[in-house]
């Protein structure tokens, strides 16, 4: 017999909450409200969160099936859409089936906020960091991971994944559904498996958007975008060789790459060179995953390499750090550090050092080696309560896996593995450095494939590639003999 202190029944208090709507603008039609949820799903009688939530309904009542959560950005949300989701998909078909429903995971946007000091770097900004760097890199996140610690204190283990994957069956009880559909995007994808292992029976269809791999830590996720970021770059390279009429780098892939790190070294010998050449760096990575950007990138190569400072001024001046620096007074927001504690981090400083010179040999670009370096992982300040949950397909029906090939930020081979995992059917979007794509990126086929998957229920008969939209531009190959 359960009693009032039994934590199953304390949460039917939190399911039966009843949010109030803000009025819908007539701008976006997107309402507004919040809920409470507990801290520690646990100890439901302790600590509570607000959680923000937004809708979007669709117009006709009978024509709606259900509701649709999406959710983005990470880990834990951050730097996501959040609220601002509904009014984003406010253009596709799935406005008029679903009521399309946003949430500021918490910790982030409008929820209960979870804040981290921002303390000072010791460490200078370099894509290449030499060895003397390492001692304070590492002290850097050590300060860090104390800084979370003293302004999380013991909120910290309960912003989690599995937390998260919570909030979201309380959202589905308040909102008096019986199931939701989901789509989530990167973090989101992880998120969404979560949810499903969990709560198999509350999930109806699910697409899952520039995946995670759902076998790897989060350190294994952030250093794939190291050899992600190097196969685009020599993607790019072996088309520039093709036109050494136009780029004049070289007719092989190699000696493309071997001019890219004779640019990478005219900027560095230069004074007060290493931040240029550090964006540089950065560049390298992200032009060469936007295929549009394949001959402006092929131009600043062969400038830089000729011109060296003035040339770099030019060409790097919009170029900018992600994630960006947050500017917040004393403290920030502390959920993608919490988040990533929930997985194991290594302890022993050496593995970083080592990975980070293998990086700086091979991944520099697109940032790779700071994918490498200690995190405030190897310094974590909590024990987590509770295992990450172990991913299954329990119950809930086989959906959509959406991959770019050249994706940069989620590596194309967790795509494919979560697919696998869940029996879910994977579309494969060729040539493509794109992230994030359904509704997004303008891909037509893309967009009918979840399209008629979300609203009638239809999947492909089997795994589908679809061609990338972004061109590649038009310079002509050289003649061959």
């Amino acid at each position: 017999m359960r009693t009032s202190e039994d934590p199953s029944a304390a949460l039917g208090d939190f399911h039966r909450q009843r949010p109030v709507w803000s009025a819908a603008p007539a701008t976006d039609g997107v309402e507004h409200a919040e809920i409470e949820v507990p801290l520690d799903y646990s100890s439901p009688h302790g600590p509570r969160l607000t959680i923000a939530l937004s809708r979007r309904r669709a117009p006709d009542p009978r024509r709606r099936r259900g509701v649709l959560l999406a959710v983005n950005g990470g880990p834990g949300g951050y730097f996501g859409l959040g609220r601002r989701f509904p009014a984003a998909l406010a253009h596709t078909p799935l406005s008029r089936r679903y009521d399309l429903i946003g949430f500021d995971p918490r910790g982030t946007g409008d929820s209960t906020p979870l804040r981290a000091e921002i303390t000072d770097t010791k460490a200078p900004f370099d894509s290449r960091p030499p060895d003397a760097d390492f001692l304070a890199i590492a002290e850097d996140f050590r300060a860090r991971e104390d800084g979370n610690r003293r302004a999380g204190g013991e909120l910290r283990p309960h912003f989690s994944t599995r937390n998260v994957a919570r909030d979201m069956e309380t959202i589905r009880e308040v909102l008096g559904e019986s199931t939701i559909n989901y789509l989530g995007y990167t973090y989101g994808t992880y998120l969404g498996a979560v949810y499903g292992s969990m709560f198999g029976s509350r999930l109806d269809r699910s697409v899952l958007d520039s995946c995670v791999h759902p076998d790897w830590s989060w350190r294994e996720q952030l250093m794939a975008q190291g050899p992600a970021n190097r196969a685009n770059l020599e993607a790019w390279a072996g088309w520039v060789a093709g036109r050494d009429r136009a780029f004049g780098l070289g007719t092989t892939g190699e000696r493309v790459l071997a001019a890219v790190e004779e640019a990478v070294d005219r900027l560095a010998a230069q004074p007060a060179g290493i931040p240029l050449r550090s964006l540089f760096d950065g560049a390298l990575g992200n032009r060469s995953a936007d295929r549009a950007r394949w001959e402006e990138l092929g131009r600043m190569v062969a400038g830089i390499r000729a011109e060296g400072l003035p040339a770099a001024a030019r060409w790097l001046a919009a170029e900018k750090v992600w994630p960006p620096a947050e500017t917040e007074g004393p403290t920030r927001c502390g959920v993608l550090d919490a988040v990533t504690l929930e997985k194991d981090w290594p302890t022993d400083l050496e593995v970083y050092f080592d990975d980070m010179r293998r990086y700086r040999e091979q991944y520099p670009y697109g940032y790779g080696v700071l994918r490498a370096q200690p995190w405030v992982g190897a310094f974590r300040s909590f024990t987590p309560p509770e295992k990450p949950a172990e991913l299954t397909r329990a119950g809930f029906p086989p959906g959509l896996v959406v991959v770019a090939d050249g994706d940069p930020i989620d590596h194309p081979s967790g795509g494919a593995a979560m697919a696998r995992l869940l029996g879910h059917r994977l579309v494969t979007v060729r040539d493509s450095g794109q992230h994030e794509i359904y509704a997004f990126c303008g891909n037509p086929a893309v967009n009918a494939l979840v399209n008629d998957y979300l609203l009638d229920g239809v999947l492909p008969a089997a795994d589908v590639v679809c061609p990338g939209t972004v061109p590649r531009p038009d310079v002509p190959a050289d003649p061959t003999a």
